[in-house]
């Protein structure tokens, strides 16, 4: 094996037990929808706060009798019923062609078949429906009642994994998916898997804010580049200040 590869899967399992550690492992799904369900509440959910499209989801729910109706009904009625998410005028076009390409495809608006197919298979066949990302098909396959060893990667874990040196800076959220799931133990579990991505999530949203993170009190601060640097950047900054302090406390004193 690579033995920069070797170096990455070891910090990657440190990362994770650590965080682990902060957060408690293993983590409770958050819910259990069957898998059509689930891909519409993640298709509903991107660069949504999950407040919104929760709220976005349940009124899909009690407008419609079943996920078919919502796919038939005319357009701008989902799209009224949606408009608490980004892009509403986008999202409800797309969840109804996303519902007819798996009905087409499949035969029937069902995705329980995937949970016969390996991982990488069911995740090929969903990201060939227009619509589906890796992000997506992940989620379906993970966050669903299917629970499959498949790796989500929202911003917030992106963020966390780029910052501690796990994927390069210039990876974006769609490559890193391959990326991170190739540093993981082959023979983890879906429920291992799932605590993962919910572990980097967290600390992402707990700690290693998008702006002003919380360096000082990071589980992971050692394995972290870039915490490191903006530690030792505000210590360089201090000292500077202290010296210029300093220097001014002397100039009056001479002067005097």
């Amino acid at each position: 094996m690579n033995p920069d590869l070797q170096d990455l899967k070891a910090k990657a399992l440190v990362i994770h037990e650590r965080l682990c550690a902060v957060y408690g492992c293993p983590i409770p799904y958050f819910h259990s929808l069957d898998p059509i369900s689930e891909l519409i509440s993640s298709l509903l959910s991107h660069r949504t706060r999950n407040a919104d499209s929760g709220r976005a989801f349940k009124a899909l729910r009690a407008r419609y009798a079943d996920w078919r109706a919502m796919m038939n009904a005319p357009t701008d009625e989902v799209e009224q019923a949606i408009q608490g998410v980004t892009w509403p005028e986008q999202k409800a076009p797309r969840l109804q062609a996303v519902l007819h390409a798996i009905e087409e495809r499949h035969g029937s608006l069902s995705l329980d078949f995937l949970e016969s197919m390996p991982v990488e298979e069911a995740r090929a066949w969903l990201e060939s429906i227009p619509g589906i990302g890796p992000k997506t098909s992940a989620a379906v396959l993970s966050f669903s009642v299917l629970r499959k060893a498949a790796l989500p990667v929202d911003s917030h874990h992106h963020r966390v994994a780029q910052r501690t040196g796990l994927i390069p800076l210039s990876t974006a959220v769609g490559p890193s998916h391959a990326a991170l799931a190739a540093l993981l133990p082959e023979d983890w579990d879906a429920q291992a898997i799932y605590d993962n991505h919910e572990v980097m999530m967290l600390h992402g949203q707990r700690c290693c804010f998008f702006t002003n993170p919380a360096c000082h009190r990071c589980a992971v601060l050692d394995l972290c580049p870039v915490g490191q640097g903006r530690v030792e950047g505000r210590r360089a900054s201090s000292v500077r200040s202290e010296a210029l302090s300093d220097d001014r406390h002397s100039s009056r004193s001479r002067e005097r």
